[in-house]
């Protein structure tokens, strides 16, 4: 089993509902939707283009997917994750848009926003004694070749190279998409997500997913309102 800490929207809300409808699974329920009805994408080819983000549900990653170290249990971890939601103050990302992060695309902040990397930094560094090293495997299936310097101290020293200043928050909408997609995929996107788009993003909840064995679906655990709150909501 693997665990990590992401944002997530609640459930009920229209970002929730419209991403979980794009990528055809709900990660709160698990539960398989239908995909939103586009005329650039057939079905077929909207399952292929969304799989990767589908597996593992709609989010933005705080601190990267990790077994637990030897000695730590999940109600140690459960524990420690209701700790650091009460601890972090609610804020908002002033603006939000659509972005091509080769090869796949995402919703990312226009600009730098300082309390989104202050979380994730703190994210990191809270949850790390939590995790295994990762074996190599893991380590091969990041294509350290493909990554600089610093990016692979980091994975080596913190198990994900995007951390700290390599961070960039991101809520993955697509696997890669070939080049002679991006311009039809770049159009479905900004029809599907318009309301969203060039609008603020509220950070007001956190939420502990579950990756019950390797290649399995992401499903939330708990789902957990920040600033204070000490009842834990579970999905």
């Amino acid at each position: 089993m693997r665990y990590t800490i992401y944002f997530a929207p609640p459930a009920d809300d229209r970002l929730s509902q419209t991403a979980a409808r794009w990528l055809g699974r709900d990660a709160f329920n698990s539960g398989a939707l239908a995909w939103t009805e586009t005329p650039a994408l057939d079905g077929e080819q909207q399952m292929a283009l969304t799989a990767e983000p589908r597996r593992y549900g709609f989010h933005g990653t705080l601190k990267a997917p990790f077994e637990l170290a030897a000695g730590r249990s999940e109600a140690e971890l459960i524990a420690a994750f209701d700790e650091f939601a009460a601890e972090i103050e609610p804020f908002e990302v002033p603006e939000i848009t659509l972005t091509e992060i080769e090869p796949f695309f995402a919703l990312v902040p226009t600009r730098h926003c300082v309390p989104l990397q202050n979380l994730a930094e703190q994210a990191v560094r809270r949850f790390e004694p939590f995790r295994a090293p990762l074996s190599e495997a893991d380590i091969a299936r990041r294509n350290p070749e493909k990554l600089t310097q610093r990016q692979r101290e980091y994975l080596t020293a913190w198990g994900y190279p995007y951390v700290f200043e390599e961070f960039q928050f991101h809520l993955t909408l697509t696997g890669p998409v070939p080049d002679d997609m991006r311009g039809v995929m770049q159009e479905t996107l900004e029809a599907a997500f318009d309301e969203f788009i060039g609008k603020p993003l509220a950070i007001s909840t956190l939420a502990l997913f579950v990756e019950p064995h390797r290649g399995a679906p992401f499903t939330v655990h708990s789902l957990l309102p920040l600033g204070g709150a000490t009842t834990r909501k579970i999905a």
